[in-house]
């Protein structure tokens, strides 16, 4: 194994570590605590915590706040696994529905365009930006079929 390899293999390791520690204090803490944001906001870009992202996303009973910022990591830091992909964009679409949470909705709206990809998400993205009731949502799933759009113009799209 080169140097290269090792370093790899380390950063991996150290990241899952990072990931492991932040989730299981997240999960600690009380229901509202804005630390649970704060945690979502370290986890960014750590490849390792994506699938508890996803699920923080989809649950309805979980702090809005840290719904919000995992949705905006889940479009900025979409997931390369096609499985794990179409789960978020499933979970962008859950939090899209949530009828309590107008907040939560405008960010599942804007963090859908790496999803589109998925016939379902590109239907209910657009049938949102045509009828949705809240302007922002509106607003937030126009934002995202306009970088759906760029995305593919530029193929930074993914899969």
């Amino acid at each position: 194994m080169n140097d290269t390899n090792l370093t790899t293999t380390t950063e991996a390791a150290e990241a899952a570590e990072a990931a492991e520690r932040l989730i299981a204090e997240f999960r600690a803490l009380p229901a509202d605590s804005d630390r649970k944001r704060e945690i979502i906001t370290e986890l960014d870009a750590n490849a390792q915590a994506l699938p508890f992202l996803v699920s923080v996303v989809a649950d309805p009973g979980e702090y809005d706040l840290a719904r919000v910022e995992s949705a905006t990591v889940l479009r900025l830091w979409p997931p390369a696994d096609p499985a794990l992909r179409h789960e978020a964009g499933r979970a962008l679409l859950s939090a899209l529905r949530d009828p309590q949470e107008d907040l939560v909705r405008q960010y599942a709206a804007m963090s859908l365009a790496p999803y589109t990809a998925d016939p379902v998400v590109a239907t209910v993205l657009n049938t949102t930006a045509r009828a949705d009731e809240d302007p922002l949502v509106r607003d937030s799933a126009r934002f995202s079929i306009e970088e759906a759009h760029r995305l593919q113009e530029t193929g930074a799209g993914g899969p």
